[in-house]
């Protein structure tokens, strides 16, 4: 699973998903991506799933790109602990997601198969996502 090799501070407070993405909103490496439409919290496992369906549905013809890194730490004290004694230690690590972000991308596919593909891979995500091709991020898309 995705996670950083080292990081400069171990624990992060909470933070805000206020406002959309204006980094990694547009399809940069392939033909089709898959956009979010939702805030969320999206944690290395559910990256790690819709990416081992890309990966199986790719069979070598195409090529994908990740285009998240799970590079916030999330902690979590353990089971009946009393209150106080400080913050928990690091559970697991999430990335960020704010609405417009591409999430994936995918290239060397058909059209037809490359939707298929990327709403395949948003069954194992959290959030409302749809699929964008690079030429047509400017008008309207189909919803995942």
């Amino acid at each position: 699973m995705l996670m950083p090799k080292r990081v400069k501070f171990r624990k992060q407070f909470r933070g805000r998903m206020k406002g959309r993405a204006h980094r990694g909103a547009q399809v940069s490496f392939g033909e089709y991506g898959l956009q979010a439409l939702e805030p969320c919290w999206m944690t290395s496992r559910q990256i790690e799933s819709a990416r081992r369906v890309i990966v199986r549905q790719t069979r070598r013809h195409g090529k994908y790109w990740i285009r998240v890194f799970p590079d916030k730490p999330v902690t979590k004290k353990p089971a009946e602990t009393r209150m106080g004694k400080g913050k928990g230690a690091v559970d697991h690590w999430v990335a960020v997601i704010k609405p417009g972000r591409v999430l994936f991308e995918i290239s060397g596919l058909d059209a037809e198969a490359s939707r298929q593909l990327l709403v395949q891979a948003s069954h194992k995500l959290p959030i409302k996502t749809q699929v964008v091709a690079r030429y047509d991020l400017a008008g309207g898309s189909e919803r995942a």
